[in-house]
């Protein structure tokens, strides 16, 4: 009996553990009420140079060679507030102060268990540095991937030249 409730109180602490994790985890982001509305502006294509006190960083989504019309809206989210949100194959940029950094993608979807899809990063911003960041959704057949990653200038430079400029704004 003893070892039963052993048991039984180490599952409920693994548990709690577990939940605390994703709470803090999910701390990246912004409240989960919030959506965006969002699109491509094919008629600019704004890069911004960064402010010698602040960084600069680029979210770009890559959501490969998908054609889809209003697929992959996702939210990104820095130290639990959204600061935008890329639809489709897309970009933006914002600024950041300089220290420890925590960065969230939120898939979108009026789908339920899509718009439970996250990624995370994290990364120290220097000032007048310039970080690259892409999040990605590659679909399979059956499923899909949902994955954020920092990237090289060069890269990263790369995808924002041959990306959409994402303008977006929270619902009202």
């Amino acid at each position: 009996m003893k070892a039963a409730l052993v048991l039984v109180l180490f599952a409920v602490s693994a548990f709690a553990q577990d939940q605390t994790a994703i709470t803090t985890a999910e701390a990246a982001c912004g409240p989960k009420n919030v959506k965006f509305d969002a699109r491509q502006d094919t008629t600019q294509h704004p890069v911004s140079q960064p402010d010698p006190n602040k960084a600069l960083v680029y979210m770009v989504q890559d959501i490969g060679e998908a054609q889809c019309t209003g697929c992959a809206l996702t939210k990104v989210g820095l130290d639990g507030a959204w600061v935008g949100a890329n639809q489709g194959s897309s970009y933006f940029f914002f600024t950041a102060e300089p220290g420890e950094h925590h960065l969230c993608v939120n898939w979108q979807s009026w789908i339920g268990f899509k718009s439970r899809a996250f990624a995370m990063a994290n990364f120290t911003a220097e000032p007048g540095g310039v970080y690259y960041f892409r999040s990605r959704v590659i679909f399979t057949r059956q499923d899909y991937i949902f994955d954020l990653d920092p990237l090289n200038s060069d890269q990263g430079k790369f995808l924002v030249a041959s990306s959409a400029f994402s303008v977006s704004h929270p619902k009202k």
